[in-house]
C-alpha cells in the first residue's frame, strides 16, 4: 500500500516545487524564506537548483554557516562563480572557504575571467577522452565522469596530454561506432570553438545560427579550458535583450528584478535620465520664445504644435526601435548606414504624405472650420499637412542614424532610446513648423 501511493507523494512533491517556483518572485523575502525551510531536502534542493543567482543569493545570506557550506557545495563551479560575483566579491574568501579543493581551483580559474566573457560563462567540467581510446574503454570511461556531475553529455571532448582539444565526438556516433575502434577514428577534427574573451553576445549569435547545445572554449595555445552551454547562453541573451530594453525606454539596467529593487534604486535609475530629457526638453521653450511673434499674430498655430512635434517623435521612436534591434541581430552593419538612409528616406516621405493628407483632410472638413481656424483655413491646412510631411521625414532619418553615430564613435546604440529621439524631434519639428508656416502663411496670418 506504502509502495503504491509513493509515485503519487513524489508527484505532489514535485508539482509544489513547480509551484512555488512560478509564485517565487511574487513572494517577499520573509514569505521565501519560510516556505523554503518547510521543503523537505529534496525538494529544496531541487527548488535551490532551479532559481536564479540571484534568488539562491538572497537565500544563501541568511543562511548558517553550516547550511551555506551544504548549499553551495550543490552548485557547479560555474554557477559557483556566479553566486559571488552576485554576493559581492568582499565575500569572496569566505565562500570559496565552503567548497572542497578541486572545485575552488575551478571557481578561482572562473573568477578569473569577465562575468559576460566566455570564460565567465563557462564550466569546468565536461566529459574528456584521450585519442588513442577505444570505443569501449570510452563508454566505461563516460560512465565513471558522469558520476561527477559534468556539465553535458551530449558530447565528448579528445583532449592529448597537455589538455589541447583535438576532436569532438557526439553520443550518438560513439554508441554506434564499432567497439574496438579508436576514438581518433571517428572524431570531427574540424571544431567551431572560441576564445575565453569573447562577447556573450557574439556567443549567443554561434549558437542560434550553428544550433549547438554546446561549445568548448579553448586558449590561444589551443589548450581546452571549458565548455558553454545553450541554458548558460539563454541566460545570457535575455539579460542583453533586457539590458538594450532599458536603454531604449531610457532606464539604466536594473541589477535585480523590478519587484526587488528599492525605491531609492529605482529613482536613481529613471531619474537621470528623466533629467537629461527634461533638459533637452527646455529647448523646445527656447524655440517656442523665438517664434513668439509668430504666435502672437496667429495663435491658430498653437493648436497643432502637440499634433506636428508627436508625429516627429513617434515616426522618430519607430525608426530608432528598428534599427537598434537590427544592429544587434547583426541584421544590418555600420557600413549599411548608406542603405538604411535611401530606406528611410522613402518611408519617411511616405509615412509623412499620409499622416499629412489626415491633417489636411481633418481641417477640411471639420465644422465650424472658418470660426476655429479663420477664413483662410485651407492655408493652415497646407501648412499643417507640409510640416507633419517635414517633420516626419526628419524624426524618421533622425532615429534611424542616431544608433549609427553611437556606435560610430563608440557608444551602445541601444542609448539611442524612443524618449532621446523624441526629444531631439520636439524642439527641431517646431523650428520646421514655424519656417513652413512663415513661409506659407506670410502675408496673410503673418
Amino acid at each position: 500500500m506504502d509502495n503504491n501511493n509513493q509515485p503519487l507523494e513524489e508527484t505532489q512533491d514535485q508539482d509544489s516545487v513547480m509551484n512555488l517556483s512560478d509564485t517565487w518572485s511574487a513572494l517577499s523575502p520573509d514569505e521565501r524564506r519560510e516556505k523554503f525551510k518547510e521543503l523537505p531536502r529534496t525538494e529544496a534542493e531541487e527548488l535551490f537548483l532551479s532559481l536564479k543567482t540571484h534568488d539562491q543569493a538572497e537565500l544563501i545570506a541568511e543562511a548558517s554557516h553550516l547550511e551555506k557550506r551544504s548549499w553551495i557545495r550543490l552548485l557547479a563551479p560555474d554557477d559557483v562563480a556566479d553566486l559571488i560575483q552576485e554576493m559581492g566579491l568582499d565575500q569572496k574568501e569566505d565562500l570559496l572557504s565552503l567548497l572542497d579543493p578541486q572545485t575552488k581551483r575551478e571557481v578561482i580559474a572562473l573568477l578569473a575571467y569577465a562575468e559576460d566573457a566566455a570564460g565567465g560563462l563557462m564550466s569546468s567540467r565536461f566529459v574528456r577522452l584521450r585519442p588513442d581510446m577505444t570505443v569501449d574503454e570510452a563508454i566505461s570511461y563516460i560512465r565513471i565522469q558522469a558520476k561527477t556531475h559534468v556539465e553535458t553529455i551530449y558530447y565528448a571532448y579528445v583532449l592529448d596530454s597537455d589538455q589541447k582539444l583535438l576532436g569532438v565526438v557526439s553520443f550518438r556516433e560513439l554508441f554506434s561506432a564499432a567497439p574496438g575502434k579508436k576514438i581518433s577514428e571517428i572524431m570531427h577534427t574540424d571544431i567551431l570553438k572560441v576564445p575565453p574573451e569573447m562577447d556573450q553576445e557574439q556567443i549567443g549569435r554561434i549558437f542560434s545560427q550553428q544550433d549547438l547545445m554546446a561549445v568548448p572554449v579553448v586558449d590561444e595555445h589551443g589548450v581546452m579550458k571549458g565548455i558553454v552551454t545553450f541554458d548558460d547562453v539563454a541566460t545570457a541573451i535575455q539579460e542583453e535583450a533586457t539590458e538594450d530594453i532599458h536603454k531604449i525606454g531610457a532606464v539604466e539596467t536594473l541589477d535585480a528584478p523590478y519587484l526587488k529593487i528599492s525605491m531609492f534604486e529605482m529613482l536613481k535609475k529613471r531619474g537621470g535620465w528623466l533629467m537629461i530629457l527634461f533638459l533637452g526638453e527646455m529647448f523646445t521653450a527656447t524655440a517656442m520664445a523665438f517664434f513668439e511673434d509668430e504666435l502672437s499674430k496667429a495663435v491658430v498655430l498653437s493648436m497643432f504644435i502637440p499634433l506636428i512635434i508627436s508625429s516627429g517623435g513617434n515616426s522618430g521612436s519607430q525608426a530608432s526601435t528598428l534599427i537598434i534591434r537590427a544592429i544587434a541581430l547583426r541584421e544590418v552593419r555600420l557600413r549599411d548606414w548608406w542603405r538604411v538612409l535611401g530606406r528611410e528616406l522613402v518611408t519617411g516621405l511616405c509615412l509623412g504624405a499620409l499622416l499629412g493628407v489626415i491633417g489636411f483632410t481633418r481641417i477640411m472638413l471639420w465644422p465650424n472650420r472658418e470660426a476655429l481656424y479663420t477664413s483662410h483655413y485651407m492655408l493652415v491646412a497646407a501648412t499643417v499637412c507640409v510640416s507633419v510631411i517635414g517633420v516626419v521625414l526628419w524624426g524618421t532619418i533622425s532615429g534611424s542614424m542616431l544608433p549609427f553615430v553611437l556606435k560610430k564613435i563608440g557608444f551602445d546604440p541601444a542609448s539611442a532610446s524612443a524618449p532621446a529621439v523624441a526629444t531631439l524631434v520636439d524642439v527641431t519639428g517646431l523650428v520646421i513648423y514655424f519656417t513652413v508656416a512663415s513661409m506659407i502663411l506670410h502675408g496673410v496670418l503673418l
